[in-house]
């Protein structure tokens, strides 16, 4: 007899939560949007430049809220746009029922992932924001490229770059699996502090590659460190 395994109600469902707050958006095709966040905690890669350490703790409980509470913080800020980050948010269970659930009650939600984790599964409608490491950030053994069957055209796929070697990888790896036909917008960020955003639009310029710069804008407006924003 097969056994049946019982899915959780994503609202009863239990989630290791760094913080929730409402903000602009400073990254990918929607910089500049009033956006809410979820922050959940927890990730399971050690990128050398990540600006989010106090997330990145799997063990460390933060607040432990249900769906339904994050829920009802979501609702309280009348803004139909969600991004569920991280961390690495697909590390906790019964996130991609909540993120289903979130769409089906009428928000656009993205979910930023570190491209390790699997694609599988998570609702065609969200929007996937795929960050592929590289060599600066010392995990590029754990880019798992099997994500590329799962992208739809209005998904994202980000490098994050901190001088020309990683742009070089990054437009092997571009030019390698065709990016800019899997989706609509590969995207191209400068680390912040590390390398300056002209000098990588010189080098987009001088190759005529098919990418989309873009810097971390939310830095530009506050204080780089600042969290909530």
């Amino acid at each position: 007899m097969k056994k049946v395994t019982k899915l959780l109600n994503p609202l009863e469902s239990e989630f290791n939560v760094s913080e929730i707050f409402y903000s602009i958006q400073g990254e990918g095709t929607r910089a500049g949007m009033p956006c809410v966040f979820v922050r959940l905690q927890g990730c399971e890669l050690r990128c050398k430049w990540c600006d989010t350490p106090y997330a990145l703790q799997i063990k460390q409980k933060e607040l432990i809220l249900t769906g339904n509470d994050i829920f009802k913080e979501i609702s309280a800020f009348k803004c139909n746009f969600v991004t569920i980050t991280g961390g690495e948010p697909l590390l906790q269970k019964n996130i991609k029922p909540f993120v289903r659930f979130l769409i089906d009650a009428g928000y656009t939600v993205s979910i930023e992932t570190n491209g390790h984790q699997s694609l599988r599964g998570i609702d065609k409608r969200a929007i996937k924001i795929v960050d592929f490491k590289l060599p600066s950030s010392g995990m590029t053994d754990f880019n798992n490229f099997q994500n590329l069957n799962y992208l739809h055209k209005h998904d994202e796929i980000k490098f994050v770059i901190v001088g020309e070697t990683d742009y070089e990888w990054a437009k092997s790896i571009l030019s390698e699996h065709s990016l800019h036909l899997k989706v609509d917008a590969v995207i191209f960020s400068p680390v912040f502090g590390s390398v300056e955003p002209s000098k990588l639009a010189e080098w987009i310029l001088r190759d005529n590659i098919p990418v989309r710069l873009q810097i971390q804008l939310h830095k530009h407006i506050w204080e780089p460190s600042r969290r909530g924003v």
